[in-house]
C-alpha cells in the first residue's frame, strides 16, 4: 500500500469534537472530516465542492500518533456583535457577505470556551481505499505545494513547517506509522508510551473509540460515527 506521512507540528491544534452550547471541546486525535478539509484546502477546493469532498472522505484511511505529548489549553473568548463598529457588512468564513443589524442574536456578550492542543507533535499516515480522484499522487503534490495556506483544525492553528514527510510503502497505515522515526521534539515531553489510533481492520486492540466525526458535506452537518482502534504504538524505526 502507498501511504503518505504527515507531521503536524504547531503551537496550537484543534481536532473539533461535538459542540455543546458555548463549549467547543477537542478529540484526542484528528477525525476523518478534519483531514478531508485539510486535504481539500490543499487542493484548492471550497465548501461548494461537496461531491468531491464526500468522495474523498469516504475513501480516506488513516492512523495517527503523538510524538510529543500535547497539553490541553482552553481559550476563553468573548464578542459583542451589537457594538456600533460591528453593525453593517460582515463576511463569513466562506467568503460570502453577511449583513448584521441589531437584534436578539447580536445583543450582549457572546462567550465561547474553545479547547486546543498546545505544543504537541503528531504524525499521520494516510492512504486511499478504492479508485477515484484525487489519487494519492495528487494529494502528495497538493501537500507539497498547497493551493492555500493550511491550518490544523481552526484558522489560527498554523503549522510550524511543511506537513508532508513523504510517501512510503507499507502493509497498512498502522505499519507505516510504526516504521516512521519519531519526530525530533527538542525540550518538549515525549510520552512514555506512544498513544495512537488506527483502523480496526489493521491490528487487534482492546479498546475501540467511537466518535461523532464524519461530515455530511452536502448538507453541511456532522452525521454518523467513525470507529477506530486506540492504544499504544511500538515505533520500530
Amino acid at each position: 500500500m502507498d501511504v503518505l506521512l504527515l507531521r503536524l507540528d504547531a503551537p496550537l491544534m484543534s481536532f473539533g469534537a461535538v459542540v455543546v452550547d458555548q463549549n467547543h471541546p477537542v478529540w484526542r486525535f484528528p477525525g476523518v472530516a478534519m483531514l478531508t478539509g485539510l486535504l481539500g484546502n490543499a487542493l484548492g477546493w471550497d465548501h461548494r465542492d461537496t461531491d468531491r469532498l464526500q468522495s474523498l472522505q469516504d475513501r480516506l484511511r488513516f492512523a495517527a500518533r503523538w510524538d510529543a505529548e500535547p497539553e490541553l489549553l482552553t481559550d476563553y473568548q468573548t464578542v459583542d456583535l451589537g457594538q456600533d463598529f460591528m453593525i453593517g457588512t460582515g463576511w463569513t468564513t466562506r467568503g460570502r457577505r453577511e449583513d448584521r443589524g441589531k437584534g436578539a442574536a447580536t445583543t450582549g456578550t457572546h462567550i465561547r470556551y474553545r479547547d486546543h492542543w498546545a505544543n504537541g507533535v503528531a504524525t499521520i499516515a494516510l492512504a486511499l481505499d478504492g479508485e477515484g480522484e484525487p489519487g494519492l499522487a495528487a494529494l502528495e503534490q497538493a501537500l507539497r505545494c498547497p493551493a492555500r495556506p493550511l491550518f490544523l483544525g481552526r484558522k489560527p492553528c498554523l503549522p510550524a513547517g511543511p506537513l508532508l514527510l513523504g510517501r512510503r510503502k507499507a502493509e497498512g497505515v498502522r505499519a507505516a506509522l510504526a516504521a516512521e522515526p519519531l519526530a525530533d521534539i527538542g525540550p518538549r515531553r515525549r510520552p512514555g508510551c506512544i498513544p495512537a489510533l488506527w483502523p480496526l481492520d489493521e491490528a487487534q486492540c482492546a479498546q475501540v473509540e467511537e466518535r461523532y466525526a464524519p461530515r455530511d458535506w452536502r448538507n453541511n452537518i456532522h452525521r454518523g460515527t467513525e470507529r477506530h482502534a486506540v492504544g499504544f504504538l511500538e515505533v520500530t524505526a
